[in-house]
Formats: C-alpha cells, sequence, structure tokens
C-alpha cells in the first residue's frame, strides 16, 4: 500500500521549483550589468598586459582597475540614462602615457550620457564612445 505522502513529494517538488523560478529575478540583455564585471574593449597599451576593468556592484558602486590607476566610483542608471561619478583614485607610479590614458577613460565615463548593451556588450555614448565586454568565464 503506498502512502498519499509519497504521491505528493514528487508534485510538492514541482510546486516549489516552479514558486522558485518565478521569485528569481531574471536577467535580461538588455538590463544593466549590475553585479558583473566588464573589461573595456580596447587595444592594450604597450609594454602592458592590463586591459581596464569595471566591477560594478547590485548597487551600482564599481571597483576600477585601470591601465595604472585604481579606485572606486558609482553609477546612477535610470532607463537609457547613465551617471558615472569616479571616487579618488590611486596613482601606481606608472609611465605618463598610462596615467594620462586612465585620466581619459575617466573622462569619458563621466560624460557618459546614455548607455546601451547587446549581449554581452555594454557601450556607453558620450563625447568619447566606450565598449565594454561582460566577462562571462
Amino acid at each position: 500500500m503506498t502512502s498519499a505522502i509519497a504521491y505528493l513529494k514528487p508534485g510538492a517538488m514541482a510546486l516549489v521549483c516552479a514558486i522558485a523560478l518565478q521569485a528569481a529575478p531574471a536577467v535580461s540583455d538588455e538590463e544593466f550589468p549590475f553585479g558583473l564585471e566588464m573589461t573595456l574593449d580596447a587595444a592594450r597599451q604597450p609594454g602592458s598586459k592590463r586591459l581596464p576593468t569595471l566591477e560594478i556592484g547590485d548597487s551600482g558602486e564599481v571597483t576600477l582597475e585601470l591601465w595604472c590607476k585604481s579606485g572606486k566610483g558609482q553609477f546612477s542608471v535610470a532607463g537609457s540614462t547613465v551617471v558615472f561619478l569616479a571616487g579618488p583614485l590611486q596613482d601606481r607610479g606608472c609611465p605618463p602615457a598610462r596615467a594620462q590614458a586612465d585620466d581619459e577613460l575617466i573622462a569619458a565615463l563621466n560624460e557618459a550620457a546614455t548607455w546601451k548593451r547587446q549581449g554581452d556588450l555594454v557601450s556607453f555614448a558620450g563625447t568619447k564612445p566606450l565598449r565594454f565586454r561582460i566577462n562571462t568565464n
């Protein structure tokens, strides 16, 4: 004789799975990459293997690892509008060309007015367009 509990277990498991899937936030290719890390889609600087990365927290806080400098910042996003504010940067005593490239990258992020995501690519439009690739590894 089989108990009623044996029949309920598979149904209960299916119900729990369905509820969990509905409760989990959906990540769309159109959403800003909060909680993700992305790398600038650009050529490497001569003599360096590093490419700038942005690690974006769930609330828009950013950890910046640039060609030479590092620091913190904050993204605010409303629809396709974006505002980036850089915090203080630490200079690691790199060559002037890399330090200047970092300053130009920060300036371009500060001047970005809109953003767009297409799959793993995130573009910022402003006086100088920027494109980052979301790290998927």
